[in-house]
């Protein structure tokens, strides 16, 4: 569609404020939880972005009356109603998102049967939902493939058990948290995710009525109970977006302010970013992220989970590197294929090569599975515009910002992939000085 174009002029610094709202990856899921409560739930400092008008699309279609309020940054939802969708009109709001996944473990709770389409998602990796499927089984859900999706009916009450995560799967987290609070008994899960998202997604359970401990060494321990209510939250900031900016700084010479964004949740991006050359400064508003002049030093960055250099500030990142002196090396070590989008930043001008061996770190999951997951940045180089097609949500964002760096005009396609997890990002970028329009 023409109207998902957009020309960028690029070659001028990012300068100015922009502000931000709360993270992507947990609005969507404790408007998820709302299902679980007796009474309405209101959620605050929420992003109008796509995902969480995917969600609100599918609690209203499972009878939950939801009310969005852009201007306030507030959703408020009632599921008083709640009732089984129809198969149609869930596939319909969940187009490729995969959040509809999570609806199972309260739905099995509130009305014993839940139904899932086949579901899509960013092209990054594999994220089968096979094992989000085996650990509604180990709570006692019976699954049965249907044509277009997936049906699941609890006969019972679902009853808690223990578990052992391979990987500290957020996702798997997620689903075990959204189940457990209601399942008869004591669910323990080890080797579980601790990112800032998944402990603001306990305390809005723990508001709801939900019996939840936080141990050592990735255990979490939850208590069920029979009845939970309505929560009152705010929700944490995205510290994607606040470190996918301060990366727009870095690659274009900028100097931008982003209000809203904390230290504590960008610990690990902070230090890589001030190794690169990059300078911020943290005030009670938010953290100015600045390129301070002079040349910019290449790095090792290994991602992994939190508390560890999160994969998703990655790709960003790695436009910013480009224009930094000597060799930069990047071990990813979350998803197997997220270098694809450094093809379109070759294009471009860029460096990068990639290999299927570990570099710059310790052998990975990936080292033996022919994976090309380690990149080498060689800068600084200049980039120019070109012709390029938005390939995933943080990928595009990247492309953006190299499109922004670029000498020249870029064509960028299918930006409506960034509106999942940007809100209103294109008048962000008109407020800090970018050369941008729709053709």
């Amino acid at each position: 569609m023409t109207e998902d174009v957009l020309e960028i002029e690029g070659g001028t610094p990012l300068i100015g404020e922009i502000k931000l709202r709360g993270a992507k990856n947990f609005v969507s899921k404790a408007m998820v939880a709302s299902l679980l409560g007796q009474g309405p739930s209101t959620l605050h400092n929420v992003p109008l972005i796509r995902d969480v008008e995917v969600v609100a699309g599918l609690l209203r279609a499972h009878g939950v009356a939801v009310e969005l309020d852009d201007a306030a940054g507030t959703v408020r939802m009632d599921p008083g109603g709640v009732e089984l969708a129809q198969s149609a009109d869930i596939a319909m709001h969940a187009g490729s998102s995969r959040i509809p996944i999570l609806f199972c473990g309260p739905l099995l709770h509130r009305l014993g049967e839940a139904f899932i389409p086949d579901l899509g998602g960013c092209n990054i990796g594999g994220r089968p939902i096979d094992f989000h499927l085996e650990i509604l089984r180990r709570f006692g859900a019976e699954v049965t493939k249907e044509p277009g999706g997936i049906r699941l009916q609890a006969l019972e009450r679902l009853q808690g058990m223990q578990m052992e995560l391979a990987y500290p799967s957020v996702g798997a987290t997620e689903q075990c948290l959204l189940t457990a609070v209601m399942a008869d008994g004591i669910t323990e899960l080890r080797g579980a995710a601790v990112e800032p998202e998944i402990l603001d997604l306990v305390s809005v359970l723990q508001q709801m009525g939900a019996i939840i401990s936080i141990e050592t060494d990735r255990v979490i321990k939850v208590e069920g109970v029979e009845e939970m209510h309505g929560f009152h939250h705010k929700a944490l900031p995205d510290r994607i977006e606040a470190a996918s900016w301060a990366a727009a700084a870095l690659a274009t010479g900028g100097d931008i302010t982003v209000l809203g964004a904390r230290q504590a949740d960008l610990t690990t991006y902070l230090n890589y970013y001030r190794k690169v050359g990059g300078r911020f400064d943290v005030t009670d508003r938010g953290i100015r992220f600045w390129h301070p002049g002079g040349e910019l030093k290449s790095i090792a960055v290994e991602t992994g989970v939190h508390p560890g250099f999160m994969t998703d500030w990655q790709q960003p990142l790695v436009v910013a590197l480009t224009q930094a002196k000597g060799l930069s090396i990047i071990h990813e070590t979350v998803y197997e294929q997220r270098f694809g989008f450094t093809k379109a930043l070759n294009a471009m001008g860029a460096q990068i090569q990639l290999y299927k061996e570990c570099l710059g770190g310790q052998v990975c999951r990936f080292g033996r599975r022919n994976y090309l997951h380690s990149a080498v940045v060689s800068g600084p180089t200049e980039l120019h515009g070109a012709a390029i097609e938005v390939p995933d949500l943080r990928g595009g964002f990247s492309h953006l910002i190299a499109a922004l760096a670029a000498k020249g005009r870029s064509s960028v396609k299918g930006i409506g992939l960034i509106d999942r997890g940007y809100e209103h990002f294109q008048d962000k970028l008109q407020a800090l000085g970018a050369h941008t329009w729709r053709v």
